[in-house]
């Protein structure tokens, strides 16, 4: 029988934040598409998900900057069993933009940007459909604090911000939900990936993966648009959010202004 819940598609779910975001939904009663580039380790977690929970799982090996394999995923996000997208794919850089070259970087715009836009419009596209669904993006803590690392990780991330909260506007009538997280550093292979030590951290920098995942399933579940796990004081990021709006009305105007107004 098909789960009441409907299918949740996640990407990068052979291992760290996907991984987890499988085991959690698969215990809400989600039956699972796993999308990632490792079928062995895919494979592993579909048999003890469906071992211990008795849902669905279905396994499609993917490469996701590739052009082929992301319009198999969209075309799999069509199908009208599927409820949930989590966009978790992503890798990081050795390295910023002065260390890298063309193929580096090309290969980080497609997964972190390319690929995530592509399957949210799928996704947003067959939910508004049937007026129901669901969208959560992953992105970081990064999108607001540039300086901290290098800006081509950062700037990927900050683009999944940006694009979750406007799509999170256009759909909410439309019953779609789109919920944007921003992890703090999370123990996770992405930092042996790009090359950084994970003990080098300070203690108390580094949050586990299951916790992560647990603080933003309670956003999920509160219905947030921007859920940040690591962040004690919501009345920080409302501030921001209240300072950036406010901007709204004089972002655009006919006059320049006169700051930047040529002395005569």
């Amino acid at each position: 029988m098909a789960s009441s819940n409907g299918v949740a598609l996640i990407t990068g779910a052979s291992a760290g934040i996907g991984a987890v975001y499988a085991d959690r939904l698969a215990k809400r009663g989600y039956d699972l598409v796993l999308v990632a580039r490792d079928l062995t380790r895919m494979m592993a977690l579909g048999e003890r998900l469906r071992s211990e929970t008795g849902v669905a799982v279905e396994i499609v090996p993917a490469d996701l900057t590739l052009d082929g394999d992301v319009a198999k995923i969209e075309q799999r996000l069509g199908a009208d069993d599927v409820t949930l997208l989590v966009n978790n794919a992503g890798m990081s850089l050795k390295g910023g933009i002065l260390e890298n070259g063309a193929p580096e970087l090309s290969r980080i715009i497609a997964l972190n940007m390319t690929a995530p836009t592509r399957l949210a419009s799928a996704a947003a596209k067959a939910f508004a459909a049937k007026r129901a669904g669901a969208i959560i993006n992953l992105s970081s803590v990064l999108a607001l604090a540039p300086e901290m690392f290098e800006g081509v990780y950062s700037g990927t991330k900050a683009y999944l911000l940006n694009l979750s909260q406007a799509m999170a506007a256009q759909l909410k009538d439309r019953g779609v939900y789109v919920q944007v997280v921003l992890p703090g550093a999370t123990r996770t292979e992405l930092w042996e990936k790009a090359g950084r030590d994970i003990d080098s951290f300070p203690e108390g920098f580094l949050m586990e993966v299951g916790d992560m995942v647990d603080a933003a399933l309670v956003g999920f579940d509160r219905a947030e648009t921007v859920t940040i796990p690591p962040l004690a004081d919501e009345e920080q990021f409302t501030a921001m959010q209240q300072a950036r709006l406010a901007m709204a009305p004089n972002l655009s105007k006919s006059n320049v202004a006169p700051r930047y107004r040529k002395l005569r």
